[in-house]
């Protein structure tokens, strides 16, 4: 896919071109997991207290905002109950879930504490940290490459069905970090994706992908919750 940034003097822009959608990206809110440093991948894990505060925060600040036409969300839980709140503080809007939204599925080491990864499981561990990109993991994993192409394909998906509105997509730190470095004119990759972090991207029919903003965490600033939570980096799960 073609890529390029947009100009931060249209950053506050309010209005939608007809021939692009604008997609606000969120990672779930925090979960007993993500505090205890827990791989989950495909587990189903529901949000912790922090993580339904984070949730109402950034639905609150979205419902102030231009009109949202649909919040997309993982059917996983804690992405799904992090989108039904949002949804409802902007006014009731549809949900509507994608199991295309998934975190990667990271295979024989979910449900395992990142640290004792190497210890417990060496094999994984080694999977998962390998740079080939074609790599998959032992039980399941999804390798990289695998991820990517789920990623993207699911997002233009979205972005064809809803040119010139915006829309909410609620996932997983590893999928939105891949997402990051698709769009991302020089393909780098971001360090890290907060739980509620705001990121935005256009997704235009031709493939062509832009950043509006990204890592927008102010809602969170007066919660005491912006740093907390394990995963949205290279060890998200």
């Amino acid at each position: 896919m073609a890529t390029s940034s947009v100009p931060e003097s249209e950053s506050d822009s309010s209005c939608v071109g007809s021939d692009y959608a604008e997609i606000i990206v969120l990672r779930h809110g925090e979960t007993a997991w993500n505090a205890d440093g827990r791989i989950q991948g495909h587990l189903d894990v529901e949000l912790n207290d922090a993580g339904r505060q984070q949730a109402a925060v950034v639905g609150d600040r979205l419902s102030k905002e231009p009109k949202i036409s649909l919040v997309y969300s993982s059917d996983l839980a804690r992405a799904y109950e992090t989108a039904q709140i949002i949804a409802a503080r902007c006014g009731g809007i549809k949900v509507v879930t994608d199991v295309d939204l998934r975190e990667r599925h990271l295979g024989d080491l979910q449900g395992l504490v990142f640290r004792d990864t190497a210890k417990l499981n060496p094999k994984a561990h080694q999977a998962f940290v390998s740079r080939e990109t074609c790599q998959e993991i032992p039980g399941g994993g999804e390798s990289r490459d695998q991820l990517h192409q789920r990623c993207t394909s699911s997002v233009q998906r979205i972005g064809n069905k809803h040119k010139g509105e915006r829309v909410v997509l609620v996932s997983h730190g590893g999928f939105i970090r891949t997402l990051y470095k698709e769009a991302s004119p020089d393909g780098r990759s971001v360090a890290k994706v907060l739980n509620t972090s705001v990121n935005i991207i256009h997704v235009y029919e031709d493939g062509k992908w832009t950043i509006k903003s990204w890592g927008d965490v102010s809602h969170l600033n007066q919660t005491g919750y912006l740093q907390s939570g394990f995963g949205g980096d290279e060890k998200s799960g």
